[in-house]
């Protein structure tokens, strides 16, 4: 996965803040979280005065997830802010849990092999 490298800057969307950090869409796989450690590297008090959600940002990639399709971020000595005050679209993805049945029958036949491991070992 070349496009998500580590130390890469990408550009990303605000799609959720919490207590802990901020969640950013980068495209429609991969989506990743700016702990709040790396957000700055003076203390942070509220999540929302450095951000908001829709907005675009620059981030710095931290770590890659493949197999989750999910990064690790940073913002910390970053000037993260784009040049416009761009928002993006949060799209909603429909189907409830039908995008999860593709990975399904992989993540059941990976736990039962688990299983037998650990059966066998006993």
């Amino acid at each position: 996965m070349q496009k998500y490298e580590k130390g890469k800057i990408v550009t990303g969307c605000v799609t959720g803040i919490e207590k802990y950090g901020i969640f950013v869409g980068l495209d429609e796989f991969y989506s990743g979280l700016i702990h709040i450690s790396e957000i700055s590297s003076n203390y942070v008090r509220n999540i929302h005065d450095y951000v908001n959600i829709g907005e675009t940002i620059q981030v710095r990639v931290v770590e890659t997830d493949e197999e989750n399709y999910h990064v690790k971020l940073s913002i910390k000595d970053l000037d993260y802010r784009t040049a416009k005050k761009a928002r993006c679209q949060i799209v909603e993805v429909g189907g409830g849990f039908l995008p999860l049945q593709h990975r399904l029958d992989d993540w059941i036949g990976d736990k039962l092999k688990e299983i037998a491991k650990k059966a066998e070992k006993k």
